[in-house]
């Protein structure tokens, strides 16, 4: 049995996992925390679920690691830059850390295929919409995309983006034009456009209910105490 402290247990995905993990004989939420919430974890807890703020997550990991518990990361904006600080300063008997971008199996899946097309097409941009209360834009699963991309093109160069000092053009990420949509009516969406001489190939994943999550989170909290230092994305775990 793993016992689990939720961090943002009131939010979306804090509620979510709550429901998860009580349908999970192997975990068990023991402690429910807020985002504002002094990070003072029980003694009972084995592991910790960090489902916060961007601004708010990286305290909670720091929090949760040198208290010795390895913390699963569902909280979007951790780039590659952040990811890379936090590798770089961890030691190496430290708790594991993974981070989650998005814990749909069709996301994860797009995602592989966005990569696998970027090295054969120039003009690539990502456009992702989500709910209108998502906090944070681009979306981390556009971001880990997006620098996926760039390193499956590290050996040619950025992609092919015009125009990018318009504001218009979104944010660039690894050279990848994103463009964020808060609406409400949406889920979360995602399209990544290559663009080709006389084609046009779309990469697209859809989430209709926050049900699409559960398969991932249960198959996230399973593997934790199995692992090892920083490991990013739910690929290794699906994809082996």
């Amino acid at each position: 049995m793993i016992r689990l402290a939720v961090v943002g247990a009131a939010g979306r995905m804090g509620r979510l996992v709550d429901e998860v993990v009580a349908g999970m004989p192997e975990a068990e939420v023991v402690q429910r925390i807020g985002s504002a919430d002094p990070l003072l974890f029980a003694v009972e807890v084995d592991a910790v679920v960090d489902v916060t703020l961007p601004q708010v997550s990286p305290e909670v990991v720091a929090a949760a690691t040198t208290e010795g518990l390895p913390v699963l990361v569902g909280t979007s904006g951790w780039s590659g830059e952040r990811i890379g600080s936090l590798r770089a300063g961890r030691d190496e008997s430290a708790p594991p850390v993974l981070i989650v971008p998005n814990f749909s199996v069709g996301a994860v899946l797009a995602a592989r295929f966005a990569e696998q097309a970027a090295t054969w097409f120039e003009s690539i941009e990502i456009v992702e919409a989500h709910h209108a209360g998502k906090a944070d834009s681009p979306s981390g699963t556009a971001v880990a995309t997006a620098e996926r991309i760039a390193a499956a093109r590290a050996d040619l160069g950025p992609v092919s983006a015009p125009h990018t000092d318009q504001r218009a053009r979104g944010q660039q990420v690894g050279s990848v034009p994103i463009h964020s949509l808060r609406l409400d009516g949406v889920q979360a969406k995602q399209d990544v456009l290559f663009g080709g001489p006389g084609e046009l190939l779309t990469v697209r994943h859809e989430t209709t209910s926050p049900v699409a999550y559960a398969a991932g989170i249960r198959l996230a909290i399973a593997a934790l105490p199995g692992l090892t230092g920083v490991t990013v994305g739910l690929e290794s775990l699906l994809l082996r």
